[in-house]
């Protein structure tokens, strides 16, 4: 229905306007009152209420001209051409018609009010015409950028993804190459719990689970990792039971848990805290470290892999800090859900 409007009923109704309009300007202007000459006159004149279409027709081709230029030229020369046009047809058809109906032929004035009424109304039409346009290309041009964005952040989760992987591998499988000198029943069951492990990670990162579903994750990863610690390791998991259908993306907690297991020492003892505070997911992991320190690395690649996916995933809505006190290690990260 719009588009019928746009294309058939419109540009009659604008060209009767503009009709409407040079005649009453004429009327002021000489006092001829057109409505009452013989009707078969203004009958000739009504024909020019079809000459809309031609008007229409020609600025829409013109502004698909001036659209399609790889290099837009300067706006008031375009619209000089469009008023050159406008004027061109208007002189061409409308003032022959106003000479042979007209009470005195065609006079200066009409000249005047027949070739500026109908240029102003018809720029004003290619004005507003081009406006939307433009709104509606940029509008487009936005959403191209937006899908290219997305399509770019997507490209790079996927790429963390398949670099976190590896990484993840390398220890567990490490893990399992010195159980294997052990007991080759520890280690059978750990490639049991690692299988489970895995089979968690074929989630999507972009897809969110339950909080319930990734602490679970979580505690048959710490269970793998107690299975290949010295027994004198105390560890300490608390989890607020209150944690458990909010959406969170996954594989974001494990980083921290695997750092503390990798680096804890001196004391030997793991704090791990996950807790629901004001809708924030508050995971705090704290470990001792060995009398003389180990070098723990700010820059490794689980952490900077964990960092970048929270900036991706969490823009302005998470918080991830690190702390050496010289006797422990802790890191506390924050997620609104």
């Amino acid at each position: 229905m719009e588009q019928f409007w746009r294309k058939y009923i419109f540009p009659v109704l604008y060209a009767l306007v503009i009709y409407v309009s040079m005649r009453l300007i004429n009327a002021v202007l000489t006092g001829f009152r057109f409505w009452e000459r013989p009707w078969q006159e203004t009958a000739i004149e009504g024909v020019l209420l079809f000459t809309g279409y031609i008007y229409v027709w020609m600025l829409n081709c013109l502004l698909q001209y001036y659209q399609r230029q790889p290099k837009p030229g300067p706006v008031i020369r375009e619209y000089l051409v469009v008023a050159a046009v406008i004027i061109t047809f208007t002189d061409g058809i409308i003032l022959p018609i106003q000479h042979f109906t007209g009470e005195r032929g065609c006079q200066l004035y009409d000249v005047i009010n027949l070739t500026l009424i109908p240029t102003l109304f018809y720029l004003l039409y290619y004005v507003i015409k081009r406006a939307n346009a433009s709104l509606r290309k940029s509008y487009e041009q936005q959403l191209l950028l937006e899908k290219i964005s997305n399509d770019q952040l997507q490209t790079e989760l996927r790429f963390l993804k398949a670099q976190f992987h590896p990484h993840f591998l390398f220890n567990a499988l490490n893990t399992v190459y010195f159980q294997m000198d052990e007991s080759v029943g520890t280690a059978k069951h750990t490639v049991e719990k690692l299988s489970e492990l895995l089979r968690y990670q074929l989630y999507d990162h972009q897809q969110t689970v339950a909080v319930g579903k990734e602490l679970q994750y979580l505690q048959s990863y710490i269970d793998l990792q107690r299975s290949r610690m010295n027994e004198h390791l105390r560890l300490t998991v608390e989890i607020d039971p209150r944690l458990n259908k909010q959406s969170v993306y996954p594989l974001l907690l494990l980083p921290l848990v695997e750092n503390a297991f990798k680096y804890a020492g001196g004391e030997y003892w793991i704090n791990i805290n996950a807790s629901l505070q004001n809708d924030w997911l508050v995971f705090h992991v704290s470990n001792a470290i060995p009398a003389i320190e180990m070098k723990q690395k700010k820059g490794g690649i689980g952490l900077e892999n964990l960092r970048r996916r929270l900036a991706l995933l969490y823009p302005g809505k998470h918080d991830l800090a690190f702390c050496n006190s010289g006797e422990n290690y802790s890191a506390d990260l924050k997620i609104a859900l």
